[in-house]
């Protein structure tokens, strides 16, 4: 497996096992994932509205996060709240809050001063103005992503960084394809998947037999 392949997927594993335990979370990143094609649809089309919509997939998948995922102890990988939050490659809990809050003061800012010290035209009516807020928001996902990228670059690798990027941008491809059955076991009233517990993906089993042989070797 080359070393890019690798990363993504430990990114990838370590996202499913420590974030993505509770079915309605899994359910809200399905729903966000499907949103997320839509605004990619858009991009490119019509950019205010493509922020908007990226904007409710965000805010549908972070409800799961802050709501239904299990906070305390994560007893299915025997893990603190805290290593895992210290050793998330993307945004953690922290970092979320931050950049919600950037995203909540973008409409007070517009409010204030519609026409954003000479950035837009003054805005002819709502609608105008929801499009104003609609592109500040895809620039602040947009400069969010950016930002913790090179972030991932200073203290830890172009490599490491630039997957998490790419990990991003096909998180709505790969979440369809992960969680598409969970909202039929949140039917039959399973809350948390019983897959996690003992999963093991390959990157993870290439990385688990690279620390038996080393445990193995005499010191």
């Amino acid at each position: 497996m080359t070393s890019f392949k690798k990363t993504l997927q430990t990114q990838r594993f370590d996202d499913y096992r420590y974030y993505h335990q509770s079915r309605i979370n899994q359910t809200l990143h399905l729903i966000s994932a499907v949103i997320f094609l839509f605004c990619y649809a858009l991009l490119f089309k019509d950019p205010a509205l493509a922020g908007l919509v990226g904007w409710l997939a965000m805010l549908t998948r972070q409800t799961g996060h802050f709501f239904f995922e299990p906070n305390g102890y994560d007893e299915v990988n025997d893990v603190s709240n805290e290593h895992k939050e210290a050793i998330k490659v993307g945004y953690n809990q922290t970092r979320k809050i931050v950049l919600l809050v950037i995203w909540g003061l973008v409409p007070v800012a517009l409010v204030l001063a519609p026409t954003l010290f000479g950035v837009f035209a003054p805005p002819a009516g709502r609608m105008d103005f929801v499009r104003h807020v609609g592109l500040l928001w895809l620039l602040v996902g947009i400069g969010g992503g950016l930002f913790r990228m090179i972030q991932l670059f200073a203290t830890q690798s172009v490599g490491i960084g630039l997957t998490w990027v790419y990990k991003v941008l096909t998180d709505p491809l790969h979440n369809i394809a992960l969680y598409w059955r969970s909202p039929l076991a949140l039917l039959r009233g399973e809350m948390i998947d019983p897959t996690i517990k003992g999963a093991r993906w390959a990157a993870a089993e290439e990385e688990a037999d690279v620390d038996a042989e080393q445990a193995a070797q005499p010191t």
